[in-house]
C-alpha cells in the first residue's frame, strides 16, 4: 500500500510539472548521450592523423583532449541554437496572444535542450570518473546546477527563453578549450595565444557578464509573467544564473590576471 501511495504521488507529481510528451525527452536526451559519444571516438581518430602532439600526450590528457572536442561541439551547436531562439525566433516575441513569455516552448524548443541534457549528463559522468583530472568539485557544481536548470525547463516548458539566454554563454567555451589544444601543442607563446586569450577575454565578458546582468534586468521588467511559473520555476530562474554570476565573475578575474601575465612575459 506504501508503494503504491507513493507511486501515486509520483505520478501525480509528474502530470502536474512535465507538459511535453515523454518520448520526445527520452529521444533528444539519448541523442544527445550518443552525439557525445561519436564526437569522441571521431576526435581519437582524427587527432592520430592530424595532431601530432597528440601521440605525445598522457592518457589522461589524450581523454582530456577528446572530451574537449564534445563541450566544444556543445558549444557551437547550443550557442546556435540559443541565438536563433532568441533574436530570430519568433517564439518569444512580445505577442501577448501567446501567452506569458516565460510558459513559451515548442518542440524543438524543448527537443534542443534535450540534447544539451544528454550533453551535461555525459559530461558529468566523464568527470566524476576522471576526477580530479577533468575538472574539480566547482566544474561538477557548475554542471549540476546547469543540468538542474536545462531539466526543469525541459520537461515543464517554463522559463526557456531565460535558460537559452544563459546557454549562449557556452560561447565561451571554444576559446577555453583552443587556449588548451595550444597549451597542450608546445604552442603557449605563440601569437595565436595570445589572441585567443584576448577573444577569450571579450568573449566571457559579453556572454558570461553582461549577458547575465541583461537576464536578470529581463526578469525584472516582465517579473509580472515571471510569477505566473511554478514556484520552483522561480527559484530556479533568479538563484541559478546568480549562482553562475558568481562563479564566472571567479573565472573572469582569473582570465584578467592570466591575459594580463601572458602579455607582459611577451613584452
Amino acid at each position: 500500500m506504501l508503494i503504491e501511495y507513493y507511486q501515486s504521488k509520483t505520478e501525480q507529481l509528474l502530470k502536474n510539472y512535465v507538459s511535453v510528451d515523454p518520448f520526445l525527452i527520452y529521444t533528444s536526451v539519448v541523442i544527445g548521450i550518443i552525439g557525445c559519444k561519436m564526437v569522441y571516438d571521431l576526435s581519437q581518430l582524427f587527432s592520430v592523423y592530424f595532431f601530432k602532439s597528440y601521440l605525445d600526450l598522457t592518457n589522461s590528457r589524450q581523454i582530456e583532449w577528446s572530451n574537449r572536442a564534445i563541450s566544444t561541439f556543445h558549444a557551437v551547436y547550443i550557442t546556435s541554437m540559443s541565438i536563433y531562439f532568441i533574436l530570430w525566433s519568433d517564439l518569444y516575441s512580445d505577442n501577448l496572444d501567446r501567452g506569458p513569455i516565460t510558459l513559451r516552448s515548442s518542440i524543438l524548443s524543448t527537443s534542443t535542450l534535450g540534447v544539451s541534457v544528454g550533453y551535461f549528463l555525459s559530461d558529468i559522468g566523464m568527470i566524476i570518473w576522471c576526477y580530479p583530472s577533468l575538472g574539480g568539485i566547482e566544474y561538477i557544481f557548475h554542471h549540476v546546477l546547469s543540468l538542474v536548470g536545462v531539466t526543469y525547463t525541459m520537461l515543464t516548458g517554463e522559463a526557456q527563453i531565460y535558460t537559452y539566454m544563459v546557454l549562449v554563454s557556452e560561447a565561451t567555451t571554444p576559446s577555453i578549450n583552443l587556449r588548451w589544444y595550444l597549451d597542450a601543442a608546445g604552442m603557449k607563446r605563440s601569437r595565436a595565444y595570445i589572441i585567443n586569450g584576448v577573444v577569450m577575454f571579450v568573449a566571457w565578458l559579453v556572454a558570461r557578464i553582461l549577458l547575465f546582468v541583461y537576464l536578470f534586468y529581463h526578469a525584472y521588467i516582465y517579473y509580472d509573467q515571471v510569477k505566473k511559473m511554478h514556484g520552483f520555476g522561480i527559484f530556479l530562474t533568479l538563484v541559478v544564473p546568480a549562482l553562475l554570476s558568481v562563479m564566472n565573475s571567479i573565472w573572469f578575474w582569473k582570465i584578467v590576471k592570466g591575459l594580463k601575465k601572458t602579455i607582459t612575459k611577451r613584452d
